[in-house]
């Protein structure tokens, strides 16, 4: 449903342009701010309107009654044993406790569209039943059994990841996380070049739990004032493709890109610059490494990974997120040549290739090509906005100078929380709406998260 970004800006431009300036060039991302607003303030208006906006798309399903601690209860326990650098969405958080395919539920059964999928980690629903019915089977039988001994669950879903992949790349490594799939591809790449240098981009995020994927991150959010080795952050693409050929000979031998910027703000890259890139680079000798944490398994809609809508082939792929549907699962897909330069020692991780784990990613994969959701994220798009396929988002400016509206898109956030729809936030300055959700996202969903939208934004 490509008219879905169509709806977006036609309608909240004409609605609210008088009050803020909707850059149509950028995309919907989530950040880790907290809003500054009441939600109090909104929920009055909402209720005193007489023009609100439709109600969620019917939905045939009962969530259990909850009889747990409350939000408030659980909220000081966080404060008191959690961390603090972990942050949490909205001035009163959610106390979410079920969740079914593209809908979430909190402690009072209140039912809210999740335009956000766990930070784009759910793929085929939330609960959905085939993944739950694998990983459930598999749990009678065996829940841990690493890579000492054989098991069917692990060959067949690496078997069946690297039938996914193009070219070369057959060879597969599983872990629990995006961070670790980028420390051992960081590890494969340094191994094979004999050269520890590298080159990300700015404002993209590869992790943030070791001092080599903070490394590569470049957001200053997420920084630390730890020693991060040799990488290299481009400032500007363009440039950076003109000077490249002038870097290399004393400097990075692998180069990493995320495909559309997720935590960044949802940036895609322009047509064909990974072509001039790897073209450039590999001249040199150098690994290219695609990050498909977010944009894998078919969220962009027209191709399966990201990468292809660039017409590449990487050395190295690296994957998290929708390859689980919430599992912690992560991946590493390279070329046998590349590979073997572990050959000489070992390379072990307990938990990654546990059999529970295969069995749902396994299932994964299976739910996504019987339903068809690669096809249905192509439909099913917010179009004309920043991204591709359920993989978008829209930045807020104001003023001629086009200013990040901070301050609006934090009102904006808590609005459409009141309303039943949960975003992300992200982008440089946090102004940026993320849209990702579940892949069984419907165009009755679409169309009721536009009508909030437009709603929301009439009332600023």
């Amino acid at each position: 449903m490509a008219m879905l970004q169509r709806m977006i800006l036609k309608r909240t431009v004409e609605e609210a342009k008088a009050k803020l300036n909707f850059n149509r060039n950028r995309i919907l991302t989530p950040c880790s701010s907290f809003s500054t607003v009441t939600s109090s303030s909104f929920a009055a208006a909402a209720a005193a309107s007489d023009d609100a906006p439709r109600q969620l798309p019917l939905f045939d399903y009962q969530p259990k009654p909850y009889n747990g601690p409350s939000a408030d209860e659980i909220l000081q326990k966080r404060k008191k044993f959690v961390g603090p650098s972990l942050f949490y969405y909205y001035q009163k958080p959610l106390n979410i406790v079920e969740g079914k395919m593209q809908y979430l539920f909190d402690e009072n059964g209140r039912r809210y569209l999740d335009a956000f999928a766990g930070i784009v980690t759910v793929s085929c629903g939330h609960c959905h039943p085939e993944v739950l019915n694998a990983i459930m089977e598999q749990s009678k039988l065996l829940q841990q059994a690493n890579t000492i001994y054989l098991h069917h669950a692990i060959a067949d879903f690496a078997e069946a990841l690297a039938s996914k992949m193009p070219g070369n790349l057959k060879v597969v490594y599983f872990f629990n996380s995006g961070s670790e799939a980028n420390e051992l591809a960081m590890l494969l790449a340094r191994l094979y070049t004999g050269n520890l240098g590298m080159i990300s981009l700015r404002n993209v995020y590869h992790g943030g739990s070791s001092s080599s994927t903070i490394g590569l991150t470049a957001l200053n959010t997420w920084k630390y004032p730890i020693p991060e080795g040799e990488i290299h952050h481009a400032v500007n693409p363009v440039l950076f493709v003109e000077s490249l050929a002038l870097m290399l000979p004393v400097t990075p031998k692998m180069y990493k890109i995320t495909l559309i910027m997720g935590v960044g703000g949802a940036v895609e890259l322009s047509p064909g610059y990974l072509q001039q890139v790897y073209d450039i680079v590999r001249k040199a000798g150098v690994v290219c490494i695609a990050d498909e944490v977010q944009t894998g398994f078919g969220r962009t809609g027209n191709h399966y990974w990201g990468f292809e809508t660039q017409r590449v082939i990487p050395d190295i792929v690296t994957m998290v997120k929708g390859i689980g549907n919430g599992l912690p699962l992560g991946a590493v897909v390279t070329t046998p040549e590349i590979a073997n330069v572990m050959a000489q020692k070992i390379q072990f991780n307990t938990f990654g290739w546990n059999p529970v784990c295969s069995a749902g990613g396994l299932a994964v994969l299976r739910v996504l090509d019987k339903e068809k959701r690669q096809a249905h994220c192509a439909d099913v798009v917010i179009g004309d906005v920043r991204g591709r396929g359920l993989m978008v988002g829209v930045e807020l400016v104001t003023g001629r100078m086009k200013t990040p509206a901070k301050a609006e898109t934090s009102i904006l956030f808590e609005k459409m929380r009141e309303l039943g729809v949960l975003l992300g936030k992200g982008g440089l300055h946090g102004n940026v709406f993320r849209i990702k959700p579940p892949m069984c996202f419907t165009k009755d969903d679409a169309d009721f998260l536009v009508d909030a939208l437009d709603y929301a934004m009439s009332k600023l």
